[in-house]
């Protein structure tokens, strides 16, 4: 879900502020090299601000930092804080340790409004001050300037920090410096690469009982004997499941180990190669805020699949064809964006290419709309066997974030399926769908079976794409309630009910902070059970206190592809109740992990909670 164009708007800020702060590390280095900012030469191209300049939008135009704040505050803390004086922030650097942060704002209003509410405002003792804050440099401005500094014989001792390890990165083939870069376990046995999982997972359960302990003092009885039966643990931790064996096909009666080639999506950014070559379609070697836009072919990269190789090669062959550049991060010229293609078990393959259209007049484009078709239909394009391809047109922007783009329909099927469990999902170029497809069976297969399903019961799947998990669920079920913020995945969600035969499933567009609260309330099943498959980031607290407040909601299933982003989530469903946190607490009972991301150190862990049935036992030890 990553490789995107970049936004300038996401780059966090780390100014230095005055003299008096006790800066230490990276962080005090950091604010250091951008300290007096203002002052630098801005001349022509060679500005490190010029993206500051032009018409498109970034956050960091209104910038602000936040003085003299409580000790020992989180980043939710301050944008709880935020959020409840009617705040609302684009993005949050937070200097806990030096008691200061810097926040952007959407547009001018919003930054002038919280400079007049929090200046001089108290909080936990302390009185906050608000000044005006400089933009951040342009990462790859200020690498470039840097190294022009040790080209021109700079002492190693005043080199800028990382700039040996660099050298000694580029001594390695390209090949091994991108698979390091996308697949950094690429190779590690994968037992080795389970256990690492394994105990990472068992590292984050860990904290969550801590954390527990902390803001629940009633379940400290119960946590005690359960940290002593699983390793300090609050709950069982199953062994993880690895991503499964593909089955021999007709055509390659081999038996495939879907650690390699497993993605069924992938986002190829389109830039300068690594090897001098323009237009190259791949992955970065770095990110843009690590100074790097180079561009490397995922030929040789094996979490990405054959199929997806085929149409990279293919597509790489026909933009360098064309009169139009790539679209430069770093000046914001440029055509050429992003290239993405999902494939599925059945071999079908979609192709979304995003394009920045600039000035160029409508009749260009629909012409080179047709080259596009042609290319793909019946010229040298056709031996990708592309079936569904769309254009996006990304805009005068800087934004990252392509899902409320609408894609042109250039050639072939409108969807692709895949079959997950027996079941025929359609999928559109915005939906929702897990990656690696065999080992999402395994995923879904393990929450039906923890979430102890009867006919009784009825099932509110939040965050639920095109309604994989619902509609897998749906037959053991009285009902399905599925909600999800992409409205494109809500009318696949809404396909995949009606082609698979199912009456009992129902689907809501919305953020599932606006729509989950009253979709919940007029629920009237005394057996309610939630299934959350939230994005990284976690459910927005609004969910967290909806959830909390709903009495007969019994169980809840969550399923994280990041526990550390969703352990706030965890913990405020457990935390003791309060005038902000209504309802009995819920307490872990059982995690598992699933390996879905081989090559990586990500994987995606299934979570069971239960309510705290206060009326069993005074203790509050035991669950219903």
């Amino acid at each position: 879900m990553t490789e995107a164009a970049v936004d300038m708007s996401n780059q966090t800020c780390s100014l230095s502020t005055d003299g008096k702060k006790e800066n230490d590390g990276i962080k005090q280095e950091e604010m250091h090299q951008e300290k007096d900012a203002e002052g630098e030469a801005e001349s022509g191209a060679d500005s490190m601000y010029r993206y500051i300049k032009g018409d498109l939008f970034t956050s960091e135009i209104f910038k602000v930092e936040i003085q003299n704040l409580p000790k020992y505050i989180g980043f939710n803390d301050l944008k709880k804080f935020l959020n409840k004086h009617g705040i609302d922030p684009h993005k949050i650097k937070l200097f806990s340790r030096q008691k200061f942060a810097f926040v952007t704002f959407k547009n001018l209003e919003e930054r002038d409004k919280t400079m007049k509410l929090v200046h001089g405002m108290l909080w936990k003792g302390n009185v906050l001050s608000v000044r005006l804050a400089k933009p951040k440099a342009d990462p790859i401005l200020k690498k470039r300037k840097q190294d022009e500094g040790i080209d021109s014989g700079m002492p190693d001792a005043k080199r800028p920090m990382g700039s040996q390890e660099a050298e000694n990165v580029e001594e390695e083939p390209v090949s091994i410096q991108i698979a390091n870069a996308v697949t950094p376990l690429w190779n590690v046995p994968y037992e080795e690469q389970l256990k690492m999982k394994q105990k990472e997972v068992e590292a984050v359960l860990q904290k969550l009982t801590r954390e527990i302990g902390n803001t629940n003092k009633a379940m400290l009885p119960w946590l005690f004997i359960q940290k002593d039966k699983y390793n300090k643990m609050c709950c069982p931790l199953e062994t993880i499941r690895p991503s499964p064996l593909q089955l021999p096909n007709l055509n390659d009666p081999e038996i495939l180990y879907l650690q390699t080639g497993y993605r069924n999506k992938c986002e190829f950014v389109i830039g300068m190669g690594a090897d001098g070559e323009d237009k190259t379609v791949g992955f970065r070697l770095g990110k843009y805020k690590g100074g790097s836009c180079a561009v490397v072919s995922p030929s040789e990269t094996i979490h990405v699949s054959f199929e997806a190789k085929r149409v990279v090669e293919s597509f790489q062959k026909f933009i360098r064809t064309t009169p139009y550049a790539t679209y430069s991060p770093e000046t914001y010229e440029g055509h050429w964006r992003q290239l993405t293609v999902r494939t599925t078990r059945s071999k079908q393959t979609m192709a979304i290419v995003f394009f920045n259209p600039q000035k160029l007049p409508e009749k260009e484009i629909c012409d080179l709309k047709q080259n596009l078709h042609h290319y793909f239909t019946e010229g040298e394009g056709k031996e990708s066997l592309i079936t569904s391809f769309f254009f996006v047109r990304m805009g005068q922007r800087t934004s990252a974030g392509t899902e409320d783009l609408a894609c042109e329909h250039v050639m072939g099927d409108e969807w692709i399926y895949e079959e997950l469990l027996g079941l025929k999902f359609r999928i559109s170029p915005h939906s929702f769908f897990q990656t690696n497809t065999p080992a999402a069976e395994v995923l879904y297969a393990a929450v039906g079976e923890w979430a102890q399903l009867d006919q009784d019961c009825t099932v509110l799947d939040v965050c639920c794409g095109t309604g994989t998990i619902g509609i897998s669920l749906a037959k053991r079920v009285k009902k399905v309630i599925g909600i999800e913020l992409c409205q494109e995945a809500v009318e696949d969600a809404k396909a995949n009910a009606k082609a698979n035969g199912l009456t009992n499933v129902e689907f809501h567009s919305g953020k599932a902070e606006d729509v989950f609260p009253t979709i919940l309330n007029a629920v009237v099943s005394s057996n309610v059970t939630a299934i959350v498959d939230p994005p990284r980031a976690g459910l927005h607290s609004k969910v967290i206190l909806a959830i909390r407040k709903a009495e007969h909601l019994k169980r809840l299933v969550y399923v994280a592809c990041n526990a550390k982003a969703a352990m706030n989530n965890f913990i405020d469903l457990c935390r003791a109740p309060s005038n902000r946190v209504r309802g009995a607490p819920f307490r872990p009972v059982r995690v598992m992990a699933v390996d879905l991301f081989p090559q990586t150190m990500h994987c995606e862990i299934i979570l069971l909670l239960e309510r705290v049935d206060y009326s069993a036992n005074a203790d509050q030890t035991t669950c219903t």
